[in-house]
C-alpha cells in the first residue's frame, strides 16, 4: 500500500544519493524504462489505471519487451505491483509530468575483474575499451557517456567517487536504458585502477590540451580513455596516469569541447578502428 511514509521513502531515493546507497535501491520511470530493465532488478512496481487502460493501444510495439513480443500491460499483470491514482503518481514522480508507471529497483554490483574480463565483439574483433570518468558532475553528460558507451561497444566504465551518481534520476533517464546493461565501478583510487587497466594490458590514454598526437593518429588495440571534468578538466595527478596524452583538434577560441562530446568522439575513433 502506497502510505504516506512510503511516499517519503520514494522520495528520499529520488533525491538522495545517500539514500540510494544505504538501501541498495533507486527508481526508474516510464514504459520503455520499464520495458526494457532486468526482471530480477524489480522491486516494485507502482502503475495508474489510466495508464493500464490506454498504453498498449497508444505506444503499440514501443511497449512489447525486445524478441518476446509481450506488451507492457501483460507484463504489469504477471508482476506484483499496485495501482495507485494520477495523483499519488505525482508525489512520488521526479518528472514534470509523470508517465505512469514508477519502479523501485535493486542496484547491481559490478567488480574491477567484471569490467576487465568483459568483451565487445565489433565485426570479429574484440579490443577491450573502458572510460575512466573523473569528477563529472552532470547527470545528463554522465548519462549519455553511458548511452554512447554501449552504443560504441565499450567494456565498462570506471568512475572517481567525484562524479555524480550513476542512480540520479536525470542520469538514469539519461542513459536510456544503457544503465541496464553497461558495468562499472566508483572508485577512491584511479592510479590503482590505472596500475591494474596497465597490468592487464590496457594502454591509458588521456583527453589532454597538452597531447601532441592527434586521436585519430594512433592505432588502437586494449584501451582506456581518461576524461575529466566538465570546468576543469583531469587533474594533473590523474593526467600523469596515463601513458600518452591524446588531444581532439579545435578551431575558433574554444578551449574544450563537452565532456561527453570529448568522450563519445575518442570512443568511436575506437570502434572505427575495430
Amino acid at each position: 500500500m502506497l502510505t504516506n511514509a512510503k511516499i517519503k521513502e520514494i522520495n528520499k531515493l529520488n533525491e538522495k544519493s545517500k539514500a540510494r546507497r544505504e538501501a541498495g535501491l533507486f527508481i526508474i520511470e516510464g514504459p520503455k524504462m520499464f520495458m526494457e530493465a532486468p526482471l530480477e532488478w524489480v522491486r516494485e512496481v507502482y502503475v495508474t489505471r489510466e495508464f493500464l487502460d490506454h498504453i498498449d493501444r497508444e505506444a503499440g510495439a514501443d511497449t512489447e519487451r525486445s524478441g518476446m513480443g509481450i506488451k507492457i500491460s501483460e507484463m504489469i499483470q504477471w508482476m506484483d505491483h499496485e495501482v495507485i491514482t494520477e495523483a499519488q503518481m505525482a508525489r512520488i514522480s521526479d518528472t514534470q509530468t509523470p508517465q505512469g508507471i514508477l519502479c523501485v529497483m535493486s542496484t547491481p554490483s559490478y567488480s574491477m575483474e567484471d569490467i576487465l574480463k568483459r568483451r565487445i565483439k565489433s565485426n570479429g574483433d574484440e579490443r577491450r575499451l573502458i572510460m575512466v570518468l573523473e569528477d563529472i558532475q552532470d547527470p545528463g553528460n554522465l548519462g549519455t557517456i553511458f548511452r554512447t558507451a554501449e552504443g560504441a561497444g565499450v567494456s565498462g566504465i570506471i568512475l572517481s567517487e567525484g562524479c555524480v551518481d550513476i542512480y540520479n534520476p536525470k542520469t538514469v533517464r539519461a542513459t536510456m536504458g544503457s544503465i541496464y546493461r553497461m558495468p562499472y565501478i566508483y572508485s577512491a583510487d584511479l592510479s590503482d585502477c590505472a596500475s591494474k587497466l596497465k597490468a592487464d594490458g590496457i594502454r591509458v590514454y588521456a583527453a589532454h590540451l597538452k597531447g601532441e598526437l592527434l586521436y585519430n593518429e594512433i592505432s588502437y588495440e586494449d584501451t582506456a580513455f581518461l576524461i575529466g571534468n566538465e570546468g576543469n578538466g583531469l587533474k594533473d595527478e590523474t593526467a600523469d596516469l596515463a601513458d600518452e596524452y591524446i588531444k581532439i583538434p579545435m578551431e575558433g577560441e574554444l578551449e574544450s569541447l563537452n565532456a561527453s562530446v570529448a568522450a563519445s568522439v575518442l570512443m568511436y575513433q575506437h570502434y572505427s578502428s575495430r
